[in-house]
């Protein structure tokens, strides 16, 4: 096996701007916090959370940040349903069949 191959996946943490390097056109809340970034990549050394390392990126970026999930998963969501929506779509979705049916 080569390193390429054995080098564990991981994801880290960095801050990308302090929260005086920001825009002011942001609101209050969101000022006074860093802007910080979570990029997954494969760990150069032996990664443990909590520590300080470089990854490699899919596309070859170096980054460093700290270690905050070893082979992190993969996780999607475009949050909770919105129940008005859902029915909205219902009611559109019975619109358009009636609209047909009278072609």
């Amino acid at each position: 096996m080569t390193s390429e191959i054995s080098r564990r996946w991981v994801e880290v943490g960095f801050v990308v701007l302090e929260p005086s390097e920001r825009t002011a056109h942001l609101p209050e809340d969101t000022q006074g916090v860093p802007y910080y970034a979570r990029v997954k990549g494969f760990a150069e050394g032996e990664p443990e959370v909590g520590q300080t390392i470089t990854v490699e990126t899919l596309i070859g970026r170096r980054v460093e940040g700290e270690v905050l999930r070893i082979d992190p998963e993969y996780g999607h969501s475009f949050g909770r349903p919105v129940e008005e929506l859902i029915d909205a779509g219902r009611e559109a979705r019975a619109l358009l069949r009636t609209l047909e049916e009278e072609r």
